[in-house]
């Protein structure tokens, strides 16, 4: 007993430093590595993103318990979630909330009735040369318009196989959540709905950026880019 009382006297500021930190990272933000491109053009991978935990609940740290439920993800929500599914945490964007009704015919959504709005991609003047990159393999970038949110999504150049589904239900409780990259992303389409108490938190700003196929050199230009 004498022994661990000397190390807490001789290690407390850190040990304190490093439990703040551990609950911190737990309950109210923490930053996710992207390893795979089912988010592209909007994550690139090798994005560390960060994670707002506290943005639809306050949660007991190290658990999934819900102290007091701040808000519901909305759509056009990009959230980060412990898939039971695909045993593994995913991050993806929110097409359907609880009640929605959602198509998709060959990439083009139909929520409610109502088909979304797409454009034509502009590329904006600090763009890197990823958004190049995504055309020159054949894919097509447009803009969604999803309710308020405009965003990039990439259509492969070949049909996936996936690019439709019949209109279906989002029942209560539960996300409909779709990649950005349409045609290369295990999402909704194939984990099915996501329960609410998956959600961990939203991403809406990318904290660093590492560029694998580059001897892992920092993307400077991504650095706390918005999402």
């Amino acid at each position: 007993m004498a022994k661990v009382l000397q190390l807490w006297r001789d290690n407390r500021s850190i040990i304190v430093f490093l439990s703040l930190m551990f609950v911190f990272r737990s309950a109210v933000a923490d930053w996710n590595d992207v390893p795979t491109g089912s988010m592209q053009p909007t994550i690139a991978i090798g994005d560390r993103i960060l994670v707002n935990k506290m943005a639809y609940d306050l949660r007991l740290p190290f658990t999934t318990t819900s102290l007091i439920k701040r808000a519901d993800p909305e759509r056009g929500d990009i959230v980060i979630f412990a898939s039971k599914a695909a045993d593994n945490r995913l991050v993806k964007r929110v097409v359907g909330v609880p009640g929605d009704i959602v198509a998709m015919r060959h990439n083009v959504l139909t929520i409610n009735g109502e088909q979304l709005a797409y454009s034509e991609y502009q590329p904006a003047a600090h763009s890197t040369a990823d958004a190049a990159t995504e055309l020159a393999d054949g894919s097509v970038l447009l803009t969604e318009q999803l309710d308020n949110v405009a965003h990039t999504v990439k259509l492969a150049a070949v049909n996936s196989g996936h690019n439709s589904f019949n209109a279906v239900k989002v029942p209560a409780g539960h996300y409909l959540v779709l990649g950005d990259n349409r045609d290369n992303s295990a999402d909704s389409r194939v984990i099915g709905f996501v329960p609410r108490q998956e959600i961990i938190g939203r991403a809406s700003k990318v904290l660093f950026s590492l560029d694998y196929d580059n001897y892992f050199l920092p993307r400077s230009e991504r650095f706390l880019a918005a999402l």
